[in-house]
């Protein structure tokens, strides 16, 4: 399974941000799986954003929650997040990655990431 995030890696603050990410080697709807959006602030750990399961289903950090949406196309086998703003704490290097379903015993297969500045 390969993974690779898309997306502008600059963004003004209050602005949208999109990025997707698109799957090879798997279905996104097959068998239970979580489709990650994780980020990586310089200097700072991973803050998961959310995850879109196989399902459809959506879960979001409570903390980003009410800006953030996570979206698929099968036909594409990609998944998208949205935020609805940005700020300059945006920064970050995001990723996208695998969990398997059943005890979260950690993420399987991740994308290189990619590099959003928030600046204006």
């Amino acid at each position: 399974v390969q993974l690779q995030e898309s997306g502008p890696g600059l963004a003004k603050p209050s602005q949208p941000l999109s990025l997707t990410c698109t799957v090879s080697g798997g279905s996104i709807t097959a068998n239970d799986y979580f489709w990650a959006w994780i980020r990586q602030p310089p200097g700072k750990g991973l803050e998961w954003i959310g995850y879109i399961r196989s399902s459809g289903t959506s879960y979001y950090s409570p903390s980003l929650r009410s800006r953030t949406s996570i979206s698929r196309d099968t036909s594409k086998n990609q998944f998208t997040l949205q935020l609805s703003s940005v700020t300059p704490e945006g920064t970050a290097v995001y990723y996208c990655a695998r969990v398997p379903g059943g005890a979260f015993l950690g993420y399987d297969y991740w994308g290189q990431g990619t590099q959003v500045t928030v600046s204006s």
